[in-house]
């Protein structure tokens, strides 16, 4: 979807900056040009200058400083003690730094006294407009992302209705039990038991919020056993499921991509093929890898129906585990590696 103007980075950055040059020229416009107490005779024109610049930019990095580091790492944390500490120590820098600037652009009339009830309001000012920028801006983003979550989880609905898994593997498996039923009618029953699991699975469980990440493996195991029932011999698949805290919740159907792209892309025109598959889940973390041969020199053809596809997988982990995965697909000599890491609750 196409990025409105005002969300881009650059409206952004040009409606702060006309905001801080409104800003800052303001006081200058409503003084006028007769308006300075001082005689002419008696001002410093470097202090008229460069004390103003720099206080306009000390004022400027407080506003950020307070949005994007103390708002969100104190305040947040409900450290709200530390932040009252911070704010103490940021003050006492600026009046220590306006004395300073008296001192060293020539300028002797520094009134403590006076500074300070002044910049005390300019800084409460400061505080109150750089917190509510920035929650403003938090909340803007959390109703955008809960919006764009609720639009993921129906098209990812949709996506699972249409097609969870490949029409052509379930077209294979069918055929496959048909020709067990002629050689090995002993493999017919543990068969439609395994494609009944994984069906019911698909139609019933995926619905859910979210699923025990117990079921997710039984899933991928019933899927990975019709798959090497298939092929037999022609492919190598290792399987790793150890070490595995099966008592976590997991997004449903949110795996089973990774393994379908590898069955999809790692047979075919390939010597020797072979297929690796790595879960492991504790201290709430989940690291699952797919590896799998490929044969760079030919190109398949795309199935639109062979499910929701790496592209929307990264979109829904964007919104589901927002900040809180690690997804690297890379292609490695001639292995096409998937890894995904993933902070469990």
């Amino acid at each position: 979807m196409k990025t409105p103007w005002y969300s881009k980075k650059w409206t952004a950055v040009l409606l702060h900056t006309a905001a801080w040059a409104v800003f800052f020229t303001l006081p200058y416009l409503l003084r006028g040009p007769n308006n300075n107490p001082k005689p002419i005779e008696h001002r410093n024109e470097n202090f008229d200058i460069l004390f103003p610049t720099i206080m306009d930019l000390t004022w400027m990095g407080f506003f950020y400083l307070n949005a994007f580091v103390l708002i969100p790492k104190l305040v947040y944390q409900r450290k709200f003690w530390l932040f009252a500490l911070s704010l103490v120590l940021i003050f006492s820098w600026i009046v220590a730094e306006g004395w300073m600037l008296y001192s060293m652009l020539g300028n002797p009339d520094f009134r403590f006294r006076q500074f300070v009830f002044f910049n005390f309001f300019i800084f409460l000012f400061f505080i109150a407009t750089s917190t509510a920028y920035q929650l403003i801006k938090d909340r803007m983003e959390m109703d955008k992302r809960v919006n764009e979550r609720e639009k993921e989880n129906l098209k990812t609905e949709l996506s699972l209705l249409r097609s969870q898994v490949s029409p052509h593997f379930m077209f294979n498996v069918l055929n496959n039990i048909v020709s067990l039923s002629r050689k090995q009618p002993d493999q017919v029953e543990p068969s439609l038991i395994k494609l009944s699991s994984l069906m019911r699975y698909m139609l019933y469980e995926a619905d859910e919020t979210k699923v025990p990440l117990e079921k997710e493996i039984e899933y991928l195991q019933s899927y990975i056993d019709l798959q090497k029932q298939r092929f037999g011999k022609k492919l190598t698949v290792n399987t790793c499921f150890k070490n595995v805290d099966t008592t976590y919740l997991i997004e449903p159907m949110l795996l089973i991509p990774f393994v379908e792209n590898a069955f999809k892309h790692g047979t075919g025109l390939i010597s020797q093929p072979q297929i690796d598959i790595e879960l492991k889940a504790n201290g709430k973390k989940l690291n699952f890898a797919v590896k799998n041969k490929f044969n760079g020199e030919t190109e398949e053809i795309k199935d639109k129906t062979s499910g929701i596809g790496l592209s929307n997988v990264q979109r829904r982990l964007d919104l589901l585990y927002h900040k809180k995965h690690q997804l690297l697909i890379t292609k490695k000599e001639d292995w096409f590696i998937s890894s995904l890491q993933i902070e469990l609750n």
